[in-house]
């Protein structure tokens, strides 16, 4: 196994690591819309799935990927009627449209009101 860790993404604030690769793939933890360099949450659904995004691709810099490498996501909203201003942002950086789950939970950490999680295939 080898961990992927990097200061470009919020760090863990738990007992688990931004990212792991084993057999060829890149599992990574989901991202909330942390500003990695302030610790600033921003305000509302479009600007807060921009930073998970961001978030998401520091981890897949940091493991030598890109968003064409991932292969799965599941995605985690605070309110299921963000649905469609979360997919506008997400559209952006998904572009190569890897296979999503994307539902609706009670809580996020830190009151966010999204988180991704990625699943990437590494060459």
């Amino acid at each position: 196994m080898n961990v992927i860790a990097t200061d470009k993404a919020p760090a863990a604030i738990g007992p688990y690591s931004q990212g792991i690769i084993v057999n060829g793939m890149l599992f990574a933890s989901g991202q909330i819309p942390v500003d990695p360099a302030t610790g600033i949450i921003p305000e509302g659904i479009a600007a807060q799935a921009e930073q998970s995004c961001k978030n998401c691709g520091a981890l897949l810099e940091a493991a030598g990927l890109d968003f064409t490498k991932v292969i799965k996501t599941t995605c985690f909203l605070a309110n299921i009627a963000d649905f469609a201003a979360f997919n506008e942002v997400y559209a952006k950086y998904f572009i190569s449209k890897p296979a999503r789950s994307c539902v609706a939970v009670k809580d996020i950490p830190k009151g966010c009101l999204c988180e991704i999680e990625i699943l990437a295939k590494v060459d």
